[in-house]
């Protein structure tokens, strides 16, 4: 099924592939994307215990190289991209002078001056004029987007499913790398990386050889629970993974302080960087609200932008809520005010009733206060 403005849309070079799977297409960020193929539980639950296959050839590639590459990147991130091995991959974030965030990204060093920046499909064009004006002469900035495909293959047996493809050796491919491989016949740059919460790998391939790998991986996956797999279930296992969104807990009016992700700020690298006077002071400063995980006491689920109560008054807002297929109740991430947070907290401690609630079409629907992140992956 196809969304009836496909004609505006980008498509990916595996968008044939969806139509054919019969896979339920929807607008995202200027792309037609397959949001879930049959039922998204299915899709979700076969991530968590098997694998999952995604397209995620919306999302945004612009290379940064020269022998500037790094300085650069070290001036218009909050990271340190220059401490990067050839190989490695860091998460980190781009952001505005008054440490707003601009959008989250993973570096990929792919060699000494030769750096890929991954940006969110909706921060694309964002990203890369920042980047290209805070490089100045230092480096070349391109938008690559149109020349990669993304194939992301997820869950505990993805492993098993790759092996079958390349002569990689995975046992060596540590988290947040990157190799040059060959996966079916076809050259690709292979991370282990993800957005899932559980172990996997993410294929960049060119264009023309995206399908031929997907078939590929499809093929070997059939015996291992393969399933496709669209972007309804990659937000639910994002969600239990505790991983924050563009537009939901990250935004220009947050600062990665404000979101529990002050570690990405490298404030004791060497050198200035956009926005490092804002986020000096809010590294100090009190918090004004604090990113906290709420589980439903109802079937009923909290949505991004409803009010979270507390002894009957707003107190914060819901940023991302669903059912969880996993956990059996629906979760949710939420701002709230810190001191609020605290006597949640203590309230459970201390066996109390937990006041905590979210304000659900009128209704009050009780919700407990839980760690992030709702889901970890079994060691």
């Amino acid at each position: 099924m196809t969304d009836p403005n496909a004609p505006q849309l980008r498509r990916t070079p595996l968008t044939a592939v969806h139509e054919r799977l019969g896979a339920t297409l929807t607008g995202f960020a200027g792309w037609l994307m397959p949001l879930r193929y049959g039922s998204e539980t299915a899709e979700h639950n076969a991530v968590r215990t098997a694998a999952g296959l995604f397209d995620l050839s919306h999302m945004g590639e612009i290379t940064v190289t020269g022998p500037g590459a790094a300085a650069a990147l070290d001036y218009a991130l909050t990271g340190q991209p220059s401490a990067l091995a050839p190989g490695r991959a860091r998460y980190t974030m781009i952001c505005s002078e008054d440490g707003g965030i601009l959008d989250d990204l993973i570096v990929y060093r792919l060699a000494a001056g030769e750096f890929l920046v991954v940006a969110n499909a909706a921060n694309t064009a964002v990203v890369f004029d920042a980047l290209a004006a805070r490089s100045a002469a230092r480096a070349q900035v391109t938008d690559r987007t149109a020349e990669y495909a993304l194939i992301a293959l997820q869950g505990p047996n993805a492993a098993a499913i790759l092996a079958q493809l390349t002569d990689a050796d995975l046992a060596v491919v540590r988290y947040y790398a990157s190799y040059p491989a060959s996966v079916a016949g076809r050259e690709v740059l292979l991370a282990r990386t993800g957005y899932t919460g559980e172990d996997g790998f993410e294929l960049f391939t060119r264009p023309e050889d995206a399908e031929p790998v997907w078939d590929a991986l499809t093929e070997a996956g059939s015996a291992h629970g393969l399933a496709a797999a669209g972007l309804a279930a990659r937000d639910t296992l994002r969600l239990e993974a505790g991983m924050p969104l563009y537009g939901n807990e990250l935004g220009p009016d947050v600062t990665p302080f404000d979101a529990g992700l002050g570690r990405v700020v490298k404030l004791d690298k060497p050198g200035d960087f956009v926005g490092r006077a804002a986020l000096e002071r809010r590294a100090t400063a009190a918090p004004q609200r604090e990113l906290v995980g709420l589980a439903s006491r109802s079937r009923r689920v909290p949505r991004h932008g409803y009010d979270v109560l507390w002894d009957g008054t707003a107190c914060g807002k819901v940023t991302s809520g669903a059912p969880s297929p996993t956990l059996g109740r629906p979760i949710a991430m939420a701002y709230v005010a810190p001191d609020v947070a605290a006597k949640a907290r203590n309230a459970a401690q201390d066996g109390g009733p937990g006041t905590l609630a979210v304000d659900i079409r009128g209704s009050t629907v009780p919700a407990d206060l839980v760690p992030l992140p709702f889901y970890r992956r079994p060691a």
